[in-house]
This record gives structure tokens, C-alpha cells and sequence, in this order.
């Protein structure tokens, strides 16, 4: 039997490296999410301004 394309087919991760900024100062962070998931919008902490903000997800970073 020879090995084929189909038997090495490499399978996706089911998480995502995703880059946040904070809507307030521009601050961003790194999160990880699932791949079939929404874009991310959370509440954090910004350290510049010492208060809770929202952070978006501006893309995505890498598969992990």
C-alpha cells in the first residue's frame, strides 16, 4: 500500500492565538480562543488608565 495525500492530511487545531486592543488606549494583549467561535469582545483591566475597558479582537495570531 502506498501512502497517500489523503492518510497525511494534517488536522487544524482547535484553538487560536488571538490579538485583543483595548478600545480606550490602544493596549493589547494575546488570548486564546476556539476556532469556530466568535470574535472576542471582553472586559479587562487596561494598565494605562488602571480601569476595566473593553478589548476587541483586531486578528488572529497564529493556530495553536
Amino acid at each position: 500500500m502506498f501512502f497517500t495525500s489523503v492518510l497525511a492530511k494534517k488536522v487544524k487545531s482547535k484553538a487560536v492565538l488571538v490579538l485583543l486592543e483595548s478600545v480606550a488606549t490602544g493596549h493589547k494583549k494575546a488570548w486564546k480562543r476556539e476556532r469556530v467561535a466568535d470574535k472576542l469582545e471582553l472586559v479587562l483591566k487596561d494598565p494605562y488608565v488602571q480601569q476595566e475597558v473593553v478589548y476587541k479582537e483586531v486578528k488572529k495570531i497564529k493556530s495553536i
